[in-house]
């Protein structure tokens, strides 16, 4: 089958690779319908990740099941689903707890790639969540986005304690961040801060529910936010890039009792112990459960209620995956779909 595999930083191929086998009871195989490039797989694309062998790319997916594993019980061929970008057997302390994505027996799906024809799922009965039924081609950006950014966004916003009454302030604008304003506006936020510079990005975030928008960062972004809520900072706030500079925002963008949701894969991120102090501000992040929220999500994407898909402005055949990566990479893309 055709998949893609990183060779080298900026060297992405889609070339002939193995094909997947059950090699547990509890996996599934599944023919993909759509996969997409994610924003953490530019840090390996641009060489802040260090690539040293092959690697096999994508860990967002959507399809249709072709084999199950004998000991599969929830899902069947034949069925459409959505999984999560990590793998959890859900039957784990920790995942009962509503933290799959620190299942003790986790599997990044990185570690698989899915951007490709075909995807090994391993422990699919804690993983893969089947939609109620086979969905119209209009549906399936929507449906690819709850597989990693709508339920990393989604988690952010809940980490971050957005409710009704609340300010919630959201630093970046890749889909990530843009999907946390559209998770903001569902969980009732009053106000909606999207901190972003550019104006297609300003303009999805509005549509997705932004009431303000901040252009500057740093201590100025800051500065915005605080002159916004009248000098107390946000109530709640999510991080959605991953950096030094991106973290110092969202901290003290946050008035003292606020909360920080961080989901943006973190690349050199240190915390002044002292200033986290006397912030008084709660911290809670890292890898999205989003297998925990994709039953919520897919229905009020069913439904139509929502429509994350809309964060894919480029869509491209499996085959062009190389230029996927280059939009992205250069921002011209927010978010890239391969279709398959």
């Amino acid at each position: 089958m055709r998949g893609v595999v990183m060779h080298a930083p900026g060297d992405v191929r889609v070339e002939e690779v193995a094909e997947p086998k059950i090699t547990a009871p509890t996996d599934a195989i599944i023919r993909l319908s759509a996969t997409c490039v994610c924003g953490s797989d530019l840090w390996p694309f641009r060489g802040v990740d260090a690539v040293d062998r092959p690697t096999p790319m994508g860990h967002e997916y959507v399809g249709v099941v072709e084999e199950v594993g004998g000991e599969v019980t929830t899902i069947k061929p034949g069925q459409f689903v959505v999984g999560s970008f990590v793998a959890a057997d859900g039957t784990c302390e920790i995942c009962r707890s509503g933290f799959p994505s620190s299942c003790v027996d986790r599997v990044f799906m990185n570690e698989v790639g899915t951007q490709a024809e075909r995807a090994r799922i391993p422990h699919a009965d804690g993983t893969l969540v089947a939609t109620p039924g086979m969905p119209g081609a209009d549906l399936i950006p929507s449906l690819l986005a709850a597989s990693d950014v709508l339920g990393t966004g989604w988690f952010g916003a809940v980490a971050a304690r957005t409710g009704p009454g609340k300010t919630v302030a959201v630093v970046g604008d890749g889909a990530v961040g843009l999907l946390a304003v559209l998770a903001a506006g569902q969980l009732g936020a009053e106000r909606i801060i999207a901190m972003s510079r550019h104006e297609a990005r300003q303009k999805l975030a509005r549509e997705f529910g932004a009431t303000d928008i901040v252009t500057e960062r740093g201590d100025d972004g800051v500065a915005k936010v605080k002159a916004l809520t009248g000098g107390l900072g946000a109530h709640s706030v999510v991080e959605a890039v991953g950096t030094q500079e991106s973290m110092q925002q969202a901290i003290r963008s946050a008035r003292p009792g606020g909360h920080v949701g961080f989901v943006g894969v973190n690349h050199g991120v240190e915390l002044n112990g002292e200033e986290l102090f006397f912030a008084q501000v709660s911290l809670l992040g890292g890898p999205a459960p989003v297998r925990r929220f994709l039953p919520e999500l897919i229905d009020l994407i069913w439904n139509r209620k929502i429509d994350p898909g809309k964060v894919f402005d480029l869509t491209l055949p499996l085959e062009e995956a190389g230029e996927a990566y280059q939009a992205m990479d250069e921002r011209r893309a927010i978010k890239a779909l391969l279709s398959v």
